[in-house]
């Protein structure tokens, strides 16, 4: 995957476990915000003031935490106010790169042909893995933030003042819920895909893979009385996990070793992933056949040569049922 090393970079494959196998997830560096008055965040310096077309988003189609800012961006209609840029979906020696001969994966905003020369404008002597989502400020010149929790968080609300569609998917009087869901999500299914995937021993494979599928279980258990993950109405903690069910049975089962069940063995789980598909502008977001190249990439470890599946077939338009929790 490459990795940069005091602003220069290096075409290897950065370690994934320290010695017992364990896949672990390397740190976003830049944690700054956006905010409506310009004034500091939770993290980070202040001077990122909310204005429409100053900010630029930097994504992958296959990334699933990339995914969840796209949903956000769409979400709350901030694809006129906050411009786009994707990658190829496919990395190389250069790691992430962009292709000027497709209109679609180039650099809108800076005109470079791989990201880790995004991280360099922002910071020359930058050492760490280079990743998207990354939120890029055209007016300082440099990343606000590279961790798609947060830009997560600010698209929910930064731009309400500037042109952004209402909805509040990180409501106050649910916050506690979300983040406990987020809390629990994050370890066990989100990240814990790739910890089943990556594990280097089987003990640690085991560790994950059970997670995975207690995380799934508790999932279904509580979306049968539930519509959405707090109730009826639609938060951050639906749209984090979102990413990870419509990757998971033309992914993550087959590529990263998940195959005890299926989404679609999952009853709940299953309309309930099909029902956010359908939401307006959510299906322009998800390309099951990019998901499926990448993750059956050519790789030493999981996939030497590179061969992808047929199947499966998946069909997100079926209807969903789940309006009847609604009435319940």
């Amino acid at each position: 995957m490459g990795k940069l090393i005091d602003g220069v970079w290096y075409a290897v494959e950065p370690p994934k476990d320290v010695g017992d196998g364990r896949f672990r997830r390397a740190e976003s560096k830049f944690h700054s915000w956006v905010t409506p008055d310009g004034r500091a965040g939770p993290t980070g310096e202040d001077g990122f003031g909310a204005e429409a077309g100053r900010y630029h988003l930097y994504a992958a189609i296959n990334c699933p935490w990339a995914h969840r800012t796209l949903l956000l961006r769409r979400l709350k209609g901030l694809t006129d106010i906050v411009p786009l840029s994707l990658v190829r979906p496919r990395r190389t020696s250069e790691g992430w790169v962009f292709d000027d001969t497709e209109p679609r994966f180039r650099d809108n905003a800076l005109g470079t042909s791989a990201l880790h020369e995004v991280y360099t404008r922002a910071r020359d002597d930058y050492t760490g893995r280079v990743t998207v989502p990354v939120l890029w400020d055209t007016a300082r010149e440099t990343i606000v933030s590279n961790e798609s929790a947060e830009i997560v968080r600010m698209f929910n609300s930064a731009f309400d003042g500037v042109g952004a569609a209402p909805g509040d998917y990180y409501p106050g009087n649910l916050r506690d819920e979300i983040d406990a869901l987020n809390d629990r999500i994050y370890p066990t299914l989100n990240n814990g895909v790739y910890r089943a995937g990556f594990a280097r021993t089987q003990e640690a494979y085991d560790e994950a893979v059970v997670e995975v599928f207690a995380t799934l279980d508790f999932l279904e258990e509580r979306l049968a009385t539930r519509r959405y993950l707090t109730g009826e109405r639609l938060t951050e903690a639906d749209w984090r996990l979102f990413p990870t069910l419509v990757r998971f049975d033309v992914a993550y089962h087959g590529a990263f070793k998940c195959n005890r069940r299926r989404i679609r063995d999952y009853p709940n789980l299953w309309g309930y992933a099909r029902e956010l598909y359908q939401l307006p502008g959510i299906a322009a977001t998800v390309d099951l056949e990019v998901y499926k190249r990448g993750y059956y990439s050519p790789s030493p470890l999981r996939n030497p040569r590179g061969i992808v599946p047929l199947g499966p077939s998946i069909d997100f338009t079926a209807p969903h049922r789940r309006d009847a929790l609604a009435a319940a």
